[in-house]
């Protein structure tokens, strides 16, 4: 299965990024073959709608799920509508979710914010 988490850096030892829609880069990783892609957030300079050009990112990358911290509501809309689920994020540690992840120890991200629409996010 292929996830998706934003983060900070361009490798595994980074942080995951508090900020879904304004994340640098996304990582995308298969759970099957262990692949870890790197994917530039085109996202994080929009002036607006940054959520949801993230969301459609990974809707396009076809990830089954996406490990974050938050998620605005126009985003998870799109994500929900491309049947990826949202699970919460329990540490900065990139490792550490995706070991949760495969160990089924995330819960479902269900606190989904209104979004921050013009404010920055971060």
């Amino acid at each position: 299965m292929k996830i998706a988490i934003p983060v900070e850096e361009k490798t595994l030892d980074t942080s995951v990024c508090a900020s879904f829609g304004r994340a640098p880069f996304f990582l995308f990783y298969d759970t099957e073959t262990k692949e870890s892609i790197f994917v530039d957030n085109s996202a994080a300079t929009s002036t607006g709608g940054a959520g949801i050009k993230a969301a459609q990112i990974i809707v396009d990358n076809e990830a089954k799920a996406l490990l974050t911290p938050r998620c605005g509501k126009n985003a998870a809309d799109v994500l929900d509508a491309g049947n990826i689920k949202l699970y919460k994020t329990i540490s900065d540690s990139v490792k550490e979710n995706i070991d949760a992840f495969m160990d089924k120890k995330l819960s479902v991200l269900d606190d989904i914010h209104a979004g921050f629409h013009g404010h920055g996010g971060r």
